[in-house]
């Protein structure tokens, strides 16, 4: 990080640069800060290169390439302008080394490190191959390491798999040494997802043993070994050598996927992976590089004044605080350090230095601006001075497994409110969001649990599967940390034993009401239940429902699909047979639902057909087609583009996307436990077990609903509906609204 230059400019796209992070011949990146009082890269490409229509093409589709991309390893897109005379391209900043500064600083890392780097790096560019792109420069200067993991950055060569190059024929595009030999033959036809597979193995044998696998000096004595020799892997440890050497396979149809050598680094049993360590993100680092990474972090929050300008800077001061005093552009250093109070700061403590870290961690984690989307914003300078404590809310989920699009979105969606809470300007203290991958199964879940208990975290957004959410409950529990959950919900999940539980969803066990409510609005008093057994206690608890409370006080029949079986027919000529008015069906199956639409639609009924949100998936508008047409269902969340336009406009600016379902619960979710926090004070030493108890007294109004607790913990139903209503029309599922305002 160095000065801003006298010719450097001090806005750019409404974002105020604060210091040059690095320069080189295509431009000049900054660090800043935007509107919202996030920090960002800033890549503003020199003019030059920006006259030249060929490179502004190939900018445009850097652009288009980044914010197509949502894995967690990748570094997102949070603003840009490929139109600007100086066209730039603002992502997250993350304030740790690159690798290569790592390895070349502090030699070769440990195995154990390796294979986190190689399982990261490996999801990472599942999502780029998943995206139909290529990445075409994976290096070790495109590796930032960070304290929850490594991210892949720089996607300025990257292309749509098969997309013509727009280099010139001839032209070698990588970075020679950690390039594939199809790119050092200057193939662009053949440079696809294998490409990046072997760039991946010369990074992993360079992190594994500081040695380059195809040597050093002149460039092309460097290309012809890629292209004609063996690796040289010395130095590279037995346990890694095997999965280096098949990644580094001359012919590109030889190499595992980038999903097969993140499935042998996940599972030690893998042959390819056999004797290495299991990868984990905690404490992943060894500890001379987890130094310099919370030496990044501490001089990221301690940021250069801009010149040119009066504004307020945070002084140090004794025990590590700090206090703002406004300083004249000629009186502060040249070039914008700090400016020290004349006592005279002590030097940081280490314990100064980790909280830095962790407060950098989460100007990362919060996205680029995102934090005034609710008119709650500070301008340029953005949220609290670093003297403020900092709480670190613990978030659980499966983010790359079956359920990661949910898993996603939620993170998002606290991600935004994370940041939302630092902007403003009358904040106490200061929020920070630690991540961890439980891909839903029990036993990650244990482990996030143990990692985020032995951390301190204030509270828990806990995980979204009911498998994950049983697992780590009793250890939330036994700890006094609250587990807030967002999506998942379980009748095994009893708050009269958990009492850090809190359930912010609807229960899935009253998910009747919705449909029992709107049926008995249009008047029906005959119901049938097609009662999908293979939906298990769900289905069984949402047919018990209908029978016991009939809609319109009238009649409810059962009829039964064995699970076994995939004909719905009789069921459904059955359910006719009783003059039924309207049909639930109580499965979770999309693709058995559209079965039962089909066979509905088949016998001619037309009317109210319903289920519920599980169904609510892509499978069941495909395999229905025409028959999908009208149904409703009932959900325990709200439309998440309806909520806020300025919520949406948030999550486009940050992630490129519109936000997902149950991203404003998960928002939603954060304030609540920022309002506890702020009724204790916002002090740091506010305990995990005051902020369990506080969230049950509070009413919350959110972006969704108003969450509200009766005395036994569960989330009260009135006066605000907890539940919505979805409809099909047109091929999409469309927003209704809450429940008990549809008629």
């Amino acid at each position: 990080m160095r000065p801003l230059m006298a010719d450097d400019p001090e806005d750019v796209g409404g974002h105020r640069l604060l210091a040059r992070l690095g320069a080189g011949g295509m431009g000049v990146v900054y660090l800043a800060r935007s509107a919202g009082g996030t920090l960002v890269a800033l890549k503003v490409i020199r003019a030059e290169h920006a006259a030249d229509p060929a490179f502004r093409t190939r900018f445009r589709r850097e652009v288009r390439a980044m914010r197509a991309l949502t894995g967690r390893r990748l570094v997102p897109v949070v603003a840009a302008d490929p139109e600007a005379r100086k066209p730039w391209l603002a992502t997250e900043f993350v304030p740790g080394p690159a690798l290569a500064e790592a390895v070349d600083g502090h030699g070769a890392l440990p195995v154990a490190t390796v294979r986190t780097l190689g399982l990261r790096l490996a999801e990472a560019l599942t999502a780029v191959h998943a995206a139909g792109l290529v990445h075409r420069d994976v290096k070790p200067g495109n590796v930032l390491l960070g304290l929850d993991g490594p991210r892949l950055i720089d996607f300025g060569i990257a292309h749509t798999a098969g997309a013509t190059a727009l280099t010139a024929p001839d032209a070698v595009v990588g970075t020679p040494g950690f390039l594939s030999p199809e790119q050092a033959r200057a193939r662009a036809e053949e440079v696809g997802p294998p490409s990046d597979v072997f760039s991946l193995g010369c990074v992993l044998a360079y992190a594994a043993s500081a040695r380059r696998p195809f040597g050093a000096g002149h460039a092309a004595g460097v290309l012809f070994r890629t292209v004609h020799e063996e690796p040289d892997l010395t130095g590279v440890p037995d346990g890694l050598r095997s999965l280096i050497a098949a990644c580094l396979a001359k012919d590109p149809a030889r190499r595992p996927t980038a999903t097969q050598v993140g499935a042998a680094l996940r599972d030690p049993r893998t042959p390819l992976a056999q004797g290495i360590p299991e990868a984990q993100d905690e404490d992943w680092l060894p500890p001379a590089v987890l130094r310099l990474v919370a030496e990044r972090s501490a001089r990221a929050l301690d940021l250069p004044a801009p010149r040119r300008s009066v504004r307020a800077v945070d002084v140090p001061v004794s025990g590590g605080s700090a206090r703002a005093v406004d300083v004249p552009a000629s009186r502060r250093p040249a070039g914008g350090e700090a400016v020290t109070d004349p006592a005279g700061p002590r030097p940081p403590t280490r314990r100064r230095v980790l909280l830095m870290a962790s407060a950098a961690a989460s100007v990362v984690a919060v996205g680029g601006g995102t934090a005034a989307y609710l008119a709650a914003g500070r301008g340029a300078g953005g949220g609290s001075g670093s003297g403020l404590p900092v709480h670190t809310l613990g978030f659980q989920a499966d983010l790359t497994g079956t359920n990661k699009a949910d898993g996603v979105a939620q993170e998002r969606g606290a991600r935004l409110a994370v940041a939302h809470h630092n902007a403003r300007a009358d904040i106490t203290f200061r929020l920070a969001l630690d991540t961890y991958d439980d891909l839903g199964v029990a036993a990650r879940a244990r482990q996030a649990a143990d990692r985020f208990i032995q951390a301190g975290v204030s509270a828990v957004l806990a995980p979204g599967t009911t498998a994950a959410a049983l697992a780590a409950g009793p250890r939330y529990q036994a700890a006094r940390t609250a587990m807030v959950l967002i999506s998942a919900d379980d009748p095994r999940l009893d708050t009269s034993e958990l009492r850090t539980l809190c359930i912010t969803r609807g229960p899935e066990r009253q998910l009747a009401l919705p449909l029992i409510t709107y049926l008995t609005a249009k008047g029906l008093d005959r119901t049938a239940v097609i009662d999908d057994r293979a939906a298990g206690q769900v289905g069984a608890d949402l047919t018990s429902a209908l029978t016991q409370d009939p809609p319109h006080e009238g009649a409810t029949s059962v009829h039964s699909v064995a699970a076994g079986s995939d004909d719905f027919r009789p069921a459904v000529r059955a359910a006719l047979a009783a003059r039924a008015q309207g049909v639930v069906f109580s499965g979770t199956s999309p693709q058995r639902a559209a079965r039962c639409a089909r066979a509905l639609a088949d016998a001619g009924f037309t009317g109210p057909r319903l289920g519920t949100w599980h169904i609510m998936r892509q499978p069941f508008l495909q395999q229905a087609g025409p028959a999908a047409q009208g149904w409703l269902f009932g959900t325990p969340f709200t439309d998440p583009g309806s909520v806020s336009p300025a919520f949406v406009s948030a999550h486009r600016t940050a992630y490129g996307t519109p936000p997902g379902r149950w991203a404003p619960e998960a928002y939603d979710a954060v304030g609540l436990v920022a309002r506890a926090l702020e009724s204790l004070g916002g002090s740091a030493d506010s305990a995990p077990g005051a902020v369990a108890q506080r969230l049950f007294t509070l009413t919350y109004r959110g972006l969704a609903k108003t969450l509200r607790f009766e005395d036994t913990h569960a989330l009260a139903l009135q006066p605000d509906a907890v539940y919505f209503l979805y409809q099909v029309k047109d091929g999409a599922f469309r927003f209704l609204g809450r429940y008990d305002r549809i008629s």
